[in-house]
């Protein structure tokens, strides 16, 4: 990195690490408050989530070099995932492109299970949005997603990376199917039983998996997926098939399915999970919650991409 900046006539850079009880908000505050032109994240999907909190909303570009299980943003800006190098090389050479962010607003938690969480949340400043208000640049999920980044053992994640979360989701195969209230903007009260709700801002995941195939970075809207299936190991097989499909341009709009996905986008959705159900923002756990809001903030984060 040094001998990269050195080439383009850059000062040193500022070097800040990050602590488990700062994860990279405060230090990123610090970076733009000392005049960073550009500010990287060096981690995982947790650190890339905290630095673009810090930075939304100030112009200031933020760089990826990914070294993280899933590495989810940097899969969806084409940043190079296995050469640190050429990462850093787009963070410093790279075109800035604007993209939006999501919000995610826990309205209510499972009182039996975060009564902990509700207590120090209260304990905050009035002006701190911790912990209820979670900001995701890739997916957020309510559901068996959840559940199975919730389960993924973390030193199996170690040695095999993203496998590990497909290792715990064989645990949920037969898990139950969730009853949910769902309102998209200002439409009506919509009802209905699921495996998993999806609401992203854009799609891809590892293992060329394209869960969200009409999903823009910089569209102003949230792309939404309701899936749901039956019958065991053939519903989620079928499911699988379908989402392979879709990831090449072929959907299957047949009702007749035990395993099936369907699309719509919103600028705010409004969940009510009255059984309780597990929550995550790009791959973090964020707990069991009752009530949620998901709403987009378009053009809010600048990022450095690759020129071509």
């Amino acid at each position: 990195m040094l001998r990269l900046c050195a080439e383009q006539e850059l000062p040193e850079p500022l070097w800040l690490e990050t602590t488990i009880e700062d994860p990279g908000v405060g230090q990123t505050r610090a970076a733009v408050e000392r005049g960073a032109d550009v500010v990287v994240a060096i981690g995982g999907d947790g650190t890339v989530r905290a630095v673009a909190e810090a930075l939304v909303g100030t112009g200031v570009p933020m760089g990826l070099m990914p070294l993280g299980t899933g590495n989810l943003l940097a899969r969806n800006l084409d940043i190079p995932l296995s050469d640190p190098l050429a990462a850093m090389r787009v963070a410093v050479e790279g075109r800035d492109r604007t993209i939006d962010v999501g919000w995610l607003r826990v309205q209510r938690w499972e009182s039996d299970v975060h009564d902990d969480v509700a207590e120090a949340a209260d304990d905050l400043p009035d002006d701190s949005d911790a912990p209820r208000d979670h900001i995701f640049l890739v997916i957020a999920g309510v559901g068996f997603d959840a559940a199975m980044v919730a389960d993924a053992d973390e030193q199996l994640k170690a040695r095999v990376g993203w496998i590990a979360y497909f290792v715990a989701g064989m645990k949920h195969l037969h898990g139950r199917r969730s009853r949910v209230h769902v309102r998209l903007d200002d439409q009506p009260v919509t009802t209905t039983r699921l495996r998993s709700l999806l609401i992203g801002n854009c799609g891809k995941l590892p293992g060329g998996i394209t869960l969200l195939p009409d999903a823009e970075l910089d569209d102003g809207w949230l792309d939404v997926a309701a899936i749901d299936t039956r019958a065991g190991i053939a519903g989620w097989a079928q499911l699988f098939g379908e989402v392979v499909l879709q990831g090449v341009g072929v959907r299957n709009d047949l009702p007749a399915k035990i395993g099936r996905i369907d699309h719509t986008r919103a600028q705010e959705v409004r969940l009510v999970v009255p059984g309780g159900d597990h929550v995550q923002v790009d791959g973090d756990v964020v707990g069991r919650v009752t009530e949620l809001t998901a709403r987009i903030d378009p053009g809010a984060l600048v990022v450095r991409v690759p020129t071509r």
